[in-house]
């Protein structure tokens, strides 16, 4: 059970540190401070958590440790579960704190949720959005599991890993809000509504499902 309560906890953080960032502090921040608070968020948990489950908090992260080998089915599933579930607590979490505020509304503020098309950030359509989504968690993954490959150097992969994080969104905020996570989406829609959701469930999963199936070919393999 430890491996999905830390992964319950780090989507939780995940989800409260990003999306609060955007949602409590997004003014004030501005987005570079936003893609930062998603970036460090997952340094520390990476350090925190990830001696324990790995520190995946995200469900296309599993996938792509699937598919190339390194996980079990029935284990990538239960680590789904604890991910979504820990998301959903996360947004609870920012939206009780912004319900605080007299001036908030969910339905004029949001709650960090992604999304594209007119009204949405940079109003990109939908075709950038799926691009962007696909080819992001697929670098992202990628990173991934050659930062934790058993010749790359262990105390390094966390940093890197956040570090990847913060420039995808400083790339992609003004294009979907950044997901290449379908439980840190899944999270914020609760509170918002789920009519773009799709997108961001099934572009990170075919994202990380390529990274996988890259290392599982032995393209990227650890050297012997």
């Amino acid at each position: 059970m430890k491996k999905y309560i830390a992964e319950l906890i780090g989507t939780a953080t995940l989800v409260l540190f990003g999306c609060g960032a955007a949602v409590l502090g997004g003014e004030q921040i501005g987005q570079a401070g936003i893609a930062a608070a998603f970036g460090l968020a997952i340094v520390a948990m990476a350090y925190g958590i990830g001696p324990i489950s790995g520190c995946h908090v995200n469900p296309a992260v599993s996938l792509g440790a699937f598919v190339s080998g390194r996980m079990q089915a029935g284990e990538m599933f239960k680590y789904w579960i604890a991910q979504f579930i820990g998301a959903a607590i996360g947004a609870a979490i920012v939206f009780v704190i912004a319900s605080g505020k007299a001036s908030y509304d969910v339905a004029q503020n949001g709650l960090g949720q992604n999304g594209w098309g007119e009204g949405y950030l940079g109003e990109y359509s939908m075709q950038s959005a799926l691009v962007f989504e696909v080819v992001a968690t697929f670098l992202f993954v990628v990173v991934i599991l050659g930062a934790t490959s058993k010749n790359a150097p262990a105390a390094m992969a966390g940093l890197s890993i956040g570090l990847t994080l913060w420039v995808i969104h400083l790339v992609g905020i003004q294009v979907t809000g950044v997901s290449v996570n379908p439980a840190r989406s899944f999270g914020p829609a609760l509170f918002t509504g789920f009519g773009q959701i799709w997108l961001f469930l099934a572009a990170p999963l075919i994202g990380a499902a390529l990274a996988g199936l890259l290392f599982r070919s032995g393209l990227l393999a650890d050297k012997e």
